[in-house]
């Protein structure tokens, strides 16, 4: 399934995409693309219903695709060939930090460069929305937890993040700096997460362009990594790292100055699209 929210920012509708690729509306089925609806359960009962049987939304402002995140968890340096980048080694654990939810946005919604900044970077990575709860999770049952994926542009202020000290959460936070979506496809429509294509542009320019076969550290393992130090509930999402390409890595490096148009996308994920404002 692909699941959706539409609307205006803090009234969107749950949605599903039909077979034509149409939103029906599912308000009359779950009161949110949140909580318990992401479950096993809440996932099942949204799949046995028809979509063609729901009624169409008009066209519109797509919202981030998962409501009323509790946390939004990222994984730093998860990809050696952009660590490489970087110029850091390929790190032995996985890298955690925290995004702020505020920084959620539509995935079409402006980009907005945060005031000082002069290091805005983007950065494409696939996102983890967490069905199942648990904590001390084994491995081994790391993908029963996993209600399913979406694109998340991971916006970043570099000279925030890396040269003012403290920990990178600050340079990740900004509002519009967490764009996710268009859609949640559910975990069934993905057998190997780990063999998806992935692409971001800046006015129309190929930046990046990887795999998520590269990663480090798998999905399986992050989400059992990622629960020996707090619980994962319905709605977590853990966005798992980008592939080389980002604007700090180029040669000189490039940042976003405003009015430029971001385009990424991950293959069966769907494709965002986002204007570069200044706040």
């Amino acid at each position: 399934m692909k699941l959706l929210r539409m609307g205006a920012p803090g009234a969107e509708k749950p949605a599903i995409l039909d077979a034509e690729g149409i939103a029906r509306d599912l308000s009359g089925v779950v009161g949110d693309i949140a909580g318990e609806a992401l479950t096993p359960g809440g996932l099942a009962r949204i799949a046995a219903i028809d979509p063609a049987t729901l009624p169409a939304l008009p066209q519109g402002r797509i919202g981030p695709c998962v409501g009323a995140v509790g946390k939004f968890l990222c994984i730093g340096l998860n990809y050696a060939d952009h660590a490489a980048e970087s110029g850091l080694p390929v790190p032995a654990e996985p890298v955690m930090f925290a995004k702020a939810t505020s920084a959620i946005c539509g995935p079409d919604d402006d980009v907005k460069i945060p005031r000082g900044s002069e290091k805005t970077d983007w950065e494409v990575e696939l996102g983890i929305v967490i069905g199942k709860p648990g904590v001390y999770i084994p491995e081994e049952e790391a993908m029963d937890h996993v209600a399913g994926y979406c694109v998340i542009n991971d916006v970043s202020e570099r000279a925030f993040q890396i040269e003012r000290g403290g920990q990178w959460t600050k340079g990740k936070s900004a509002d519009t700096f967490g764009p996710i979506g268009p859609w949640l496809v559910t975990a069934d429509e993905v057998p190997d997460p780990q063999a998806l294509s992935m692409w971001l542009e800046v006015d129309g320019h190929r930046y990046q362009d990887g795999s998520t076969a590269t990663m480090v550290f798998g999905v399986r393992h992050l989400v059992h990594y990622v629960s020996q130090f707090m619980s994962l509930q319905p709605g977590d999402i853990i966005s798992t790292g980008t592939p080389p390409g980002v604007g700090m890595g180029q040669k000189p490096p490039v940042y976003l100055k405003g009015g430029e148009t971001i385009r990424l996308g991950i293959e069966g994920m769907g494709v965002q699209t986002q204007s570069v404002t200044r706040a």
